[in-house]
Formats: C-alpha cells, structure tokens, sequence
C-alpha cells in the first residue's frame, strides 16, 4: 500500500512540466496537452485526461496537503460519477518525483490524479454556443436532464445546516469580500468600482433577508438537495451524442448540498452572458415544465446575480494570480467586468405581465407560446402538462379519457386551472413574466386570470390564435401520429370544443392580439411583437 508523503519540498510546475512527457504514462501516449484552471491542471494524455489538484488554499478550499488532495480526488470521482460514470475511471497515485514523475508507478504516492476518459474538446457546450450549434432540442434535453438529476439525488434532512438562510446568503456575501480583497490594493481599481460592488452587496443581503422564510420553507420542502455545484456550459459535453455533465464540486459540501434552484440559475445565468437569452429562458422553462416547481421563482433572481459573481470571482482569482502573462490578465478582467455588469443587470426588478394563449386545439398555442417566452424572457405553464402532474402522470401520458370525462372532467378542468392560476401568481409574485398555455373558452376562466393579473399589478393581455377549421383538423391529426406532445385532443375534442366555447367579447378583444395560424412564420412573429408591446416588456437580459 502506497503511504502519502508530504508535498513540501515538492515543486507543483516542475511536476506538471516533466509529465508532459509521454514516457510517464503507463499506456500509449504520443503527446500530453496541458489545461490549467485556477484550481486544478489537467494532463490529456492519449486517450486519457488525469486532473491533478494545486496545492492552494483559497478559502473555499483548501488542497494544501497531499491528503486533502488524494481525498478530494477520491470524492470527484464517486461524485461525478453520478452524471458521467463513463467518464471517471479511477485515482491513480503518481509516484517518484517532481523531476522524475511517473503515473501509477510503483513505490511512495508524491501526487493523485483523477483519470477520466479522453473526450473531443470541441464537444464542450460553451464551445456549441460559440459556433452556434447549441439548438432548442439540445437546450430542451439539457434542462430534462438536469431536472432528472435532481430528482433522484440524495436530499438534504429536516434539520440539517444547509440550505438555511444563513448558509444560503453567507457564500453569496463572502463572493464580494473575497473580490474586495483581490481589487483592493490593485492601481487601476477606483473608487467608484468600490462602490458599485457595495450597492451590489447590500442588495444581496437585503434580498437575502427578506427571502430567509423562503429559503428556511425551501429547505423544509426537499428542494436543497446533493447537486453538482458547477453547472455552466463548460461543464457539460456531448459525449457519444448525449450531453453528459462533469467535474462537479467536491472540495466544499456547502457549494453542493444546494437548493436546486440554484444549481438551474448557474446554467441560465451562463446563457445569458453569452447573450442568448431565447435559449436562457427555453432552458428554464424545460426545466420547470419537467418539474413544476413554479415557486422556485421567487429565489431564482437572487441565485442568478449569486451565479454571476461566481464567475466574477473566479475571474479574479485567474487574474491575479502569480505568473500570469499581461495579455491574460487584462483578458480575465474583462471578464470580471463582465460577470458584474450582468449581475447589476439581473438584480433589477422584474417586469410581471400575464399573458393567456385562447384558442382551440390545433391552432398553434404551445408553439406561438414558445416563440413569445424566449422574445420576452418568460415563464409558460401548460394546461396539458399540469392536468397530468395532479393526476400524477408523465406529460406524454396518454390516458385515454373520455371527451369530458376522466382527467378531462368538469372538476378535473377546474382543479386544473387553479393549478395553472397558483403557478402563474407564483411567477408574477416573483417578477416574471407568466403566460398560461390552455384553451380558455369560457368566459369565466378568462375573467379568473383577469383578476390574478390585478391583484398582482401586472399588464394583461389575450393571445388568441385563430385558424380555418378544416387546418386545425389537419394539424390535430398529425399531432396525433406522431405522439410526442402532451395534448391528448383528438378530432372529437375539437366538435365538443367548437359547440361550447365562448367567443372573445368587446371588452376582451381590446386587450386582445388576433393571430391567424395559418397565415405563417412572418404573420406569427408580427404578432409576438405586437404582443410584446401591448405588455410593454422587451427582451430580458439580452
């Protein structure tokens, strides 16, 4: 058994250099790659990648003794081998010396390293959303998986230490601090800088004691949970064609055992800096659709400004590190600059509105929708993925209810709405924006979410999309064969629906905007802006 031995005399860069040699590897190696974060190295060696740890204290970590590292290598492993078990495969010991290193070599360990499967680089997602490729099926399936994630992870006990408010808003505080001490004594930094950060950080802890009784109920609910910790685009990867998350936190318990609100608002907060708010609030909706936890809302601000001093952070620790070249410092500060203008930008206000998509089935609603929550940075709650959730069912269950009858019943529709009237206040509680996706036909529905929207002071406005119906029989049988979407409607939905509905009055039609589905893209987007103006929101955070 290999016995750690101390690191003091060990040189860290004299180690890193001399493993660029391919003869240390035990496998086939034709040449070593070396990437560096502002905590780890990592060595691609082949068809390989070994991740060794700096021996840094930070203050958030602490690797500073080879024990500390070989724990927290064995940690990475078992973690992230929740999301990626095929691609950590083992710690391995490095052993000889600095200048004479070899990977799992025979004798006393003088490092650890992570060996994890070699994967194409340009697989990255940050790397997809620089060439464009980051489409809304990959966003789509990127929030399922995470909402899968977080659904069979282990969940934080009653009356643990995590997730309290005290434990929610300390990281967040301790983020301007460290950067505080990192900007301090550096000539360019001003005092107006100093300022802003100060208005900043009094935000945070203001929000954070107003929300304290959300946070404590979020805990008490089973919403902090053993999450990844990281999750932005640079951690996550296609790999064999799946997007397959990595390198999560181990180093420090309180950045993991996290409310899962948190964890989704790393990933959306990283779509908006790189200016793609469509595929930022796709993303949370995915999300929310696949989880409906529609009351997350209310901290989710507070976790979007907490994720983008984050990266500001991490951006001055890079910066201001020793050795760094001239050109790479002025790059990273850029960055800082950056992530905290985004997080000055997203601690704004919200801008409720309530929108209702009226139509029959087959007339374009949910897609309309889709288009208008990414035009607007919106929250949609569907009537067909709500009904199933009270029922306790998939979103593409297929139930074969009755027309009228079964989940579609006169007290299962009511149940329904109140659920999409509940989720919708939640949002516009919040400051966002909510558009509720059903049919509204009658009169009295429509009136119900009228009201919401008085109550919450939110503009309010009606979408109604329109078509011929012999287009709507056309585009409901379609649906049907291909069976993917949540609605069940089926041709005998829509002659119930024709004989019962409730047309738009006078009244309504002035907080109305018509669009003729079958009119096509163009008239479609005309009609999302018009929209868009008529609740007086522009795009968010673009």
């Amino acid at each position: 058994m290999r016995q750690a031995v101390p690191t003091t005399k060990l040189s860290p860069e004299r180690l890193i250099d001399a493993l660029r040699d391919p003869e240390r590897y035990p496998h086939p190696v034709e040449r070593v790659e070396r990437l560096e974060t502002h905590i780890s190295w990592v060595l691609l060696a082949g068809e390989y990648a070994y991740k060794i740890k700096k021996p840094v204290d930070l203050g958030f970590l602490d690797f500073t003794t080879l024990d500390a590292r070989k724990r927290f290598c064995e940690e990475e492993l078992r973690l992230n081998r929740r999301t990626a078990p095929g691609l950590y495969l083992a710690v391995v010991a490095i052993t000889g010396s600095d200048a004479d290193p070899q990977v799992d070599g025979a004798g006393a360990a003088v490092e650890y390293a992570v060996q994890m499967r070699r994967f194409d680089q340009a697989g990255l997602l940050d790397r997809l959303a620089k060439r464009g490729e980051l489409t809304p099926g990959l966003v789509d399936a990127i929030a399922r998986d995470i909402a899968e994630f977080h659904a069979r992870v282990a969940v934080a006990a009653a009356g643990s230490a995590f997730g309290r408010p005290a434990q929610v808003t300390a990281p967040a505080l301790a983020n301007f601090d460290h950067i505080a001490r990192l900007l301090g004594a550096e000539a360019g930094a001003s005092a107006a800088d100093a300022r802003r950060r100060e208005r900043l950080r009094a935000w945070a802890e203001r929000e954070g004691e107003r929300l304290a009784p959300v946070f404590a109920a979020r805990q008490g609910g089973g919403f902090v949970r053993e999450c990844h910790g990281d999750l932005h685009l640079g951690n996550i990867a296609l790999v064999d064609g799946v997007p397959t998350a990595f390198d999560c936190i181990e180093f420090n318990p309180e950045l993991r055992w996290i409310d899962v609100m948190s964890e989704l608002a790393f990933l959306v907060m990283d779509l908006l800096d790189r200016r793609m708010p469509g595929a930022a609030y796709r993303c949370l909706n995915a999300y929310l659709e696949a989880t409906g936890d529609y009351d997350g809302l209310a901290v989710l601000r507070f976790y979007l400004v907490y994720r983008a001093m984050v990266r500001a952070k991490v951006a001055c620790i890079r910066a201001y590190q020793p050795g760094l070249a001239a050109d790479a410092r002025t790059a990273t500060e850029a960055e800082y600059r950056r992530y905290f203008d985004l997080a000055e930008r997203l601690a704004r206000p919200g801008a409720p509105a309530l929108v209702l998509m009226h139509g029959l089935s087959g007339s374009g609603k949910t897609t309309v929708a889709g288009d208008l929550l990414e035009r607007i940075g919106a929250v949609r709650i569907r009537s067909d993925v709500e009904r199933k959730r009270l029922h306790g069912l998939a979103a593409d269950a297929r139930t074969q209810s009755a027309v009228a009858g079964g989940i579609y019943g006169a007290d299962a529709t009511r149940r329904t709405y109140a659920r999409l009237a509940e989720a919708a206040g939640s949002a516009l509680r919040a400051g966002w924006p909510a558009i509720v996706d059903a049919t509204f036909l009658r009169r009295a529905e429509r009136d119900a979410f009228r009201a919401l929207a008085r109550e919450c002071d939110a503009p309010f406005a009606i979408f109604s999309c329109q078509a011929p119906e012999p287009v709507l029989r056309e585009r409901i049988v379609a649906r049907a064969r291909g069976g993917a979407d949540a609605s069940e409607a089926d041709l005998a939905v829509l002659a119930r629906q024709l004989a019962v509905q409730e047309p738009l009055d006078g009244d309504e039609l002035r907080d109305t905007v018509v669009l003729d589905a079958s009119a096509g893209p163009r008239a479609a987007a005309d009609a999302v802006e018009a929209l868009a103006r008529r609740v007086g929101i522009g795009a968010q955070q673009e």
